[in-house]
């Protein structure tokens, strides 16, 4: 489950404001839900993907036995 900031808080803050686990959450969360959008959903999930993209994309973690290779926002 995810703990952070809701989307009313984060459309007040800056993309480059963002955590890298709010990006994550929120670029998965308009995945799931991009046929459904409105043109200001798909407006803000294009943004989403172009901070993750000036980031130098999602982090990249290496396995071992207490967590897998993806970043986890909960």
């Amino acid at each position: 489950m995810y703990v952070g900031r809701d989307m009313t808080e984060l459309l007040m803050v800056p993309k480059t404001d963002w955590t890298e686990k709010e990006l994550a959450y929120f670029h998965q969360l308009f995945q799931q839900i991009s046929p459904y959008l409105s043109v200001e959903g798909v407006t803000i999930h294009r943004e989403i993907v172009n901070e993750i993209m000036e980031r130098g994309g999602l982090p990249k973690m290496e396995a071992d036995w207490t967590s897998g290779t993806r970043l986890h926002f909960d």
